[in-house]
């Protein structure tokens, strides 16, 4: 076995797939391919994964996040139609520009912040992405917040209850839940109102509660529950591409999500989106036309 072998671990009966991230003594320390879980085993409970599509969980997970991508793409082509600029048939109308909600992405592990970005730029999100240790992100988001200014601000890495901790109103239970909360309070403090900043916060197991309570519109995770590396992402393309004027629908965009409603909640929220005209480039194209 060696660094960036696909495992599952054998005494949780292979519900998870890992890559081995390094080596410490006799353990290994293992980051979620799907889910966003750090966590660490004994070598011998590990077992090498050949191809990882043989894991039901993981089929469905994948087979979930590609749905999900599909629905905020075809989502996002129907915001122009939704705001009277063309037909639901694709008829030309006025010719119109978009300013999609511009995300800012913290993320406390790399390989996720890539996954992130990849799904930002493959449905044409404006974002910039940050890797930083869960614990500088309120540090990062103090410097960033105003060079940047961002409409979404996504909070997220690695986070869990921590073991024989059975209090989970307490936020010294967990990882990384204090880390996240010091960051949304940071982004409170740049932009009181909940629909000038939409904050997405919060990683596998995190306080929903007192992220909620700090000021996050979207959070996880109810359920205290593993969730998937996607869904912070997914939450914030939603709001990214829900018009100002409409309130992001909390229900939809959850039961969109890998992990579901416990995995991730909110509160009311009003979208990021806005329409503008005219589209420069049809304007220039028409007048070289009528030239000719």
């Amino acid at each position: 076995m060696k660094q960036g072998d696909l495992v599952v671990r054998k005494s949780y009966g292979g519900d998870v797939l890992f890559w081995v991230s390094a080596f410490a003594a006799h353990q290994a320390v293992l980051r979620g391919m799907d889910y966003r879980l750090l966590a660490d085993a004994p070598i011998d409970d590990l077992q090498t994964v050949r191809n990882p599509d043989e894991l039901g969980e993981t089929r469905k997970a994948r087979i979930k996040a590609n749905e999900s991508l599909r629905r905020m793409s075809e989502e996002r082509n129907r915001q122009a139609a939704h705001a009277g600029f063309t037909s639901a048939l694709g008829e030309r109308g006025q010719p119109f520009f978009e300013m999609p909600g511009k995300v800012l992405h913290l993320d406390g592990d790399a390989n996720y912040l890539k996954k992130s970005m990849q799904v930002y730029n493959q449905l044409k999100v404006p974002a910039e992405g940050v890797h930083c240790h869960e614990s500088q992100m309120p540090q990062i988001l103090h410097r960033m917040l105003p060079q940047f200014q961002p409409d979404i601000v996504v909070i997220t890495g690695h986070d869990g209850v921590l073991k024989q901790r059975e209090d989970l109103q307490q936020l010294s239970s967990y990882k990384n839940s204090l880390n996240f909360v010091q960051a949304v309070n940071v982004a409170r403090d740049y932009e009181r109102n909940l629909d000038s900043l939409v904050v997405v916060a919060g990683a596998c197991q995190s306080h929903f509660e007192a992220l909620l309570q700090a000021g996050a519109n979207f959070a996880s995770s109810p359920g205290r529950i593993m969730i998937h590396a996607l869904d912070p992402v997914y939450v914030a393309v939603r709001a990214s591409f829900t018009p100002f004027r409409d309130t992001i629908n909390i229900t939809d965009v959850i039961a969109h999500t890998i992990s579901g409603r416990q995995g991730v909640g909110g509160i009311e929220t009003m979208g990021r989106y806005r329409i503008g005209v005219p589209n420069l480039k049809d304007v220039n194209t028409e007048q070289n036309m009528n030239i000719v």
